[in-house]
């Protein structure tokens, strides 16, 4: 039999596996007879009947198979664990933001290495992540929540492979979710809730309601940042817990300031720091410290309890209610794609009717008259006169 499974310790683990093997006796045109036997850089049983014909090829055409690549596959392929740590290291570390490599991390923990750590890389099939995706949602994860998970798990094997680690890699398909629900005040709750705001916390309200700035954004905003003569503000720096980076995307955006914006703003002037919205003696107020200011102005308005997430929302609904086009909205919010800001949308819904109407217009039908003259009303022949 030229296919065949193999029992091998892993050295990296110790554990004992199964790899698929191609085992083929082949007789040279002058007469000689070379056994070759080798792993299948595919650990199936079909990619091990597609490897042996690749071999048998090379042995017809006289070509080498000591390829660098097939020498003792089980040292060159890791298990899924210890990839994950290079991953984590090497390509992580260098493009990624620490709160995108804390979700990471927090999901190669929780969710993938108990499930592939001690597989080998290349053992790890479609099959493989269709049944991983099955049992998560089997056990009450959303789609979402899963589709994240498989996102980190389809990013790495494109890694591998990038590192040439692997040849291939398995299909990995992502679940089909439905645009997320979202909270937003209308323009009667926003007023009651800025009204409400105790007045030190009130400029920061007012600007999170203006500019829909993020939360980390916020905390993160420089007076240097922040032109009251021209009338904006330029996002160049966002904070996640302590640490100080980019804003989300990776670039800077600039925002106009509404009148009740810059009159805050030019209230709320201080010499404390370098910072915008600050504690008494200068420094950064952590995410804790703002829930409650919040939840005070939420009581004294009458309001349900919100996040302040809630008024970056609240930006973005206002302005789609007003008529502005969704691609400004999509630039004003920072989001890299067009598909985040679609969620707002529905709150403009007579956008497409007046879209269409501007066909309507005097000059399309005048155009109309002399392309199709006989389409128009005054040319169609009366058939009960």
């Amino acid at each position: 039999m030229s296919v065949r499974r193999r029992s091998y310790k892993d050295p990296e683990t110790g554990k004992v596996t199964e790899s698929w093997m191609v085992d083929i006796k082949f007789q040279h045109p002058d007469g000689r007879v070379e056994r070759v036997r080798k792993i299948s850089p595919v650990n199936t049983r079909r990619g091990a009947e597609h490897y042996e014909r690749e071999v048998r090829h090379r042995l017809l055409q006289g070509q080498s198979i000591q390829t660098s690549k097939e020498v003792e596959p089980s040292r060159r392929i890791p298990t899924f664990k210890t990839f994950s740590e290079e991953f984590i290291s090497n390509y992580a570390m260098a493009h990624n933001k620490p709160s995108e490599i804390h979700n990471k991390k927090t999901m190669l923990n929780g969710h993938l290495i108990p499930a592939f750590g001690s597989r080998r890389l290349d053992a790890i099939t479609t099959r493989d992540i269709e049944a991983y995706v099955a049992n998560k949602l089997q056990s009450g994860l959303k789609p979402k929540s899963v589709n994240n998970q498989i996102a980190v798990l389809s990013r790495m094997f494109r890694i591998a492979k990038k590192w040439e680690i692997l040849d291939r890699t398995p299909e990995v398909t992502f679940l089909k979710v439905q645009l997320p629900e979202f909270d937003f005040l209308d323009f009667a709750e926003s007023h009651r809730l800025i009204e409400g705001a105790d007045p030190a916390w009130k400029a920061m309200i007012v600007l999170a309601c203006r500019t829909g700035l993020r939360i980390g954004e916020l905390r993160a905003l420089r007076w240097q940042d922040v032109d009251l003569v021209a009338g904006k503000l330029t996002v160049r720096q966002a904070v996640w817990k302590t640490e100080i980076g980019t804003p989300k995307g990776g670039r800077s955006r600039e925002i106009p300031l509404s009148d009740d914006a810059k009159t805050v703003l030019l209230a709320h002037r201080h010499l404390r720091s370098k910072l915008v919205f600050c504690n008494g003696d200068g420094s950064m107020l952590t995410k804790e410290q703002l829930k409650h200011p919040l939840w005070r102005a939420c009581t004294r308005a009458g309001l349900r309890e919100i996040g302040w997430h809630v008024l970056r929302h609240t930006f973005a609904s206002q302005l789609v209610m007003m008529g502005v086009p969704l691609k400004v909205v999509q630039e004003l919010l920072g989001h890299a794609d067009i598909q985040m800001t679609m969620r707002y949308a529905h709150l403009s819904p007579d956008v497409k009717r007046d879209s269409v109407k501007v066909l309507d217009s005097r000059g399309t039908l005048g155009a109309l008259r002399g392309m199709v003259p006989a389409l128009l009303p005054e040319n169609v022949i009366n058939t009960d006169s």
